[in-house]
């Protein structure tokens, strides 16, 4: 990617939570697919799902998260190796979806499926939520905190419209600041911009 192609900082995800079921030979999988933003989310849902359904033999999962998708995991909770995970994974993947959590809760009918039949049965499980879901596009971004005197509000506040940013938590007074989000894009601009104001200070945090 050279400095004229721009930064990809778009992706799919979920816009809220769904649900999907599969049956066979007596079994049930009940798949939930929800949007999460961090591992500490997605193991907050899926240990809450394991005591809601603490009556199921399996509860396994599969995530990926942020806008490269860099970050995931699939677990087969005591299924034979990747008969579940991966397979809610690779409908996750199939669906060029990222920030999302799907926790497959299967209860045995007391007939064992086989590797191929688990497969297909987490496979189309997890295929059946998704297609429940509303899919929509979201945008990444950087938190930023910027610290100006009071001299300078103008031209923060014009970079602030010139790059159509949103403005959070703001204090005016002898010592300024404010946080905005900045989309990935527009962060080489945006820093570019604040350095040359001269009397601003942009602080990346979170």
């Amino acid at each position: 990617m050279d400095a004229t192609t721009p930064k990809k900082d778009t992706f799919r995800s979920i816009a809220g939570p769904s649900r999907g079921l599969f049956k066979d030979n007596g079994s049930r999988f009940i798949a939930h697919a929800y949007p999460v933003s961090t591992e500490d989310e997605a193991k907050a849902i899926i240990a809450s799902l394991k005591k809601e359904y603490h009556d199921a033999r399996h509860h396994c999962y599969a995530y990926r998260l942020g806008y490269r998708g860099d970050i995931y995991r699939a677990n087969d909770d005591g299924e034979p190796s990747s008969s579940a995970g991966r397979p809610i994974l690779g409908q996750i993947d199939s669906a060029g979806l990222s920030d999302v959590l799907v926790v497959v809760v299967r209860y045995f009918g007391g007939i064992k499926l086989g590797i191929p039949g688990l497969i297909r049965a987490y496979k189309t499980s997890t295929a059946d939520a998704i297609a429940n879901a509303e899919i929509v596009e979201k945008t990444a971004t950087l938190h930023y905190r910027l610290r100006f005197g009071y001299l300078e509000m103008n031209n923060v506040m014009k970079i602030m419209k010139d790059l159509s940013l949103p403005t959070g938590k703001q204090d005016f007074g002898m010592e300024c600041s404010l946080e905005t989000n900045v989309r990935l894009s527009l962060v080489d601009t945006f820093t570019e911009l604040i350095g040359k104001s001269g009397g601003c200070i942009a602080e990346k945090i979170g």
